[in-house]
């Protein structure tokens, strides 16, 4: 019947026909609009609960630096206070003059910048030369002897306190008669070398093209001056972060300094000097945290600044290093 329908009436399916699919088409199209606003809608919920996490979680970071610079400016009848405030009620900028006045600010940020930039040093060159053999020279046991090297950052740090101050005692650089030098080279000998800085290196050497290596050896370049001339130029980025990260680490020690320095206070680093004498009340026994939050503030200030100037190459040297296995 319909077949007849359709021959007696074709304009008439035709017109029916027409008008089926220009409502299929309004329908398609007010489904679409519907899942557009539909993924849009759940786009801006997505964006706000990751921004809510991420503020939640920076303002958990920041809360003990914020706590800190207002517990400089407090009082230490404030501070010892039952109740505790988000601000001081009086500003006391004369904890930062104590501070300058009390505090051997020159000897120990001598100590520390000695320390810091030679153990910099050492480490930068037995980075590059334990990178470049384990990414580009070819010796029986490499992956192996690499692996080993793995291995050991699964060992804590502080299991290796005992062996370290062993081998530094045998040296004579600790104990009775300890000179500045001993305590210079107690401080940055055990350092120098550091896997995580190796794995880093290593991940970065191997991004550059083995043409480069063939290249060179064709030239007659010899291994020497393609790691100089070649290799350390282009992982420009890792090295400026590998500084960086170890400038701010021997800054920041406070165990072994304070370890080996045997009490000798003008031997120690900054670290070990914030909680020194000069902060103590002698006569209540009692910590003055006013002040010393106040040269904890002086001290953290260089470290701050060093991150912001150089931010970008410590992010591009880490980035580029996890590229390539």
């Amino acid at each position: 019947m319909n077949s007849v329908n359709a021959k007696k009436y074709p304009d008439f399916q035709g017109a029916n026909l027409q008008k089926h699919i220009v409502l299929s088409i309004e329908e398609s199209g007010q489904t679409v609009a519907t899942i557009q606003r539909a993924e849009k809608v759940g786009r801006g919920i997505t964006t706000f609960v990751t921004y809510l996490i991420l503020l939640f979680l920076a303002l958990i970071v920041v809360f003990p630096f914020y706590w800190m610079i207002i517990t400089s400016l407090k009082s230490n009848a404030e501070i010892e206070a039952t109740e505790q405030t988000f601000f001081p009620s009086v500003v006391m900028w004369s904890n930062y003059v104590y501070v300058f006045q009390v505090f051997d600010f020159v000897t120990y940020m001598k100590n520390t910048v000695v320390v810091a930039i030679f153990s910099t040093i050492g480490t930068l060159l037995t980075t590059v030369f334990a990178a470049f053999a384990f990414a580009r020279l070819e010796f029986k046991g490499r992956n192996a002897m690499f692996w080993i090297f793995l291995m050991t950052m699964m060992i804590p740090g502080e299991m290796m306190v005992i062996s370290n101050y062993i081998t530094v005692n045998s040296f004579g650089w600790i104990g009775e008669g300890q000179t500045l030098t001993d305590a210079y080279l107690a401080m940055i000998v055990p350092f120098v070398v550091s896997v995580f800085y190796i794995y880093l290196l290593r991940q970065n050497f191997k991004q550059i093209p083995n043409e480069l290596y063939l290249a060179a050896k064709v030239d007659g370049k010899s291994d020497w001056s393609f790691l100089w001339k070649v290799m350390v130029p282009l992982a420009a980025p890792t090295l400026i972060s590998i500084c960086i990260l170890k400038f701010m680490g021997t800054w920041n020690s406070y165990v072994w300094p304070n370890l080996i320095t045997s009490g000798n206070h003008e031997y120690q680093l900054i670290s070990n000097g914030l909680r020194g004498s000069a902060f103590q009340d002698p006569e209540l026994n009692r910590v003055l945290y006013g002040y010393q939050m106040a040269a904890t503030v002086v001290v953290t200030v260089p470290l701050f600044l060093l991150f912001v100037i150089f931010r970008k190459y410590i992010m591009r040297g880490v980035g580029r290093a996890g590229i390539k296995g």
